[in-house]
This record gives structure tokens, sequence and C-alpha cells, in this order.
């Protein structure tokens, strides 16, 4: 199944989120299919390739239950 999810990058005690399609299977920091935008939970900035989200989701990819919170934030304006 493939899930559209965080993956973690940045450096210690400073996390920046990527928000990527991976299979379930895959680790969380492992090979992913694509990076669809980016979440910085300090600045509290959001950058999402609205698009292609939509394009995975009708494709049969599931978001995870953080992703499609951040999802609904950034269509509100947020």
């Amino acid at each position: 199944m493939v899930k559209i999810r965080l993956t973690r990058i940045g450096r210690n005690k400073v996390p920046i989120y990527r928000v990527v399609v991976i299979d379930s299977k895959k680790a969380r920091d492992g090979e992913y299919i694509e990076k669809l935008g980016q979440y910085d939970p300090r600045r509290k900035i959001i950058e999402l390739d609205r698009d292609r989200i939509e394009y995975w989701i009708s494709k049969g990819a599931q978001p995870t239950n953080t992703v499609a919170k951040l999802i609904a934030k950034a269509k509100g304006g947020s």
C-alpha cells in the first residue's frame, strides 16, 4: 500500500519534515517515490504541492492522520 507520510530531516533537536509518497513497508526515512512538500513545526510553515497530493490520493494513496491534518490546515489558509 502506498502512503503519504512524513519523513524527518534536519539536525538534532531542530526537526523539519518532508511530506512524501512512500510504500508503507519502507522505513520512515527510507527511499520515497516523490516529495510532495515540507513542514517546519518550529516556524509553523507548511508547503504542499496540492495538485500532486490530489493526484496520489486519486491513485489510492492513503495519507496518515498527521498528514491529513496538515492538508486540512493548508487548505484552510493557515
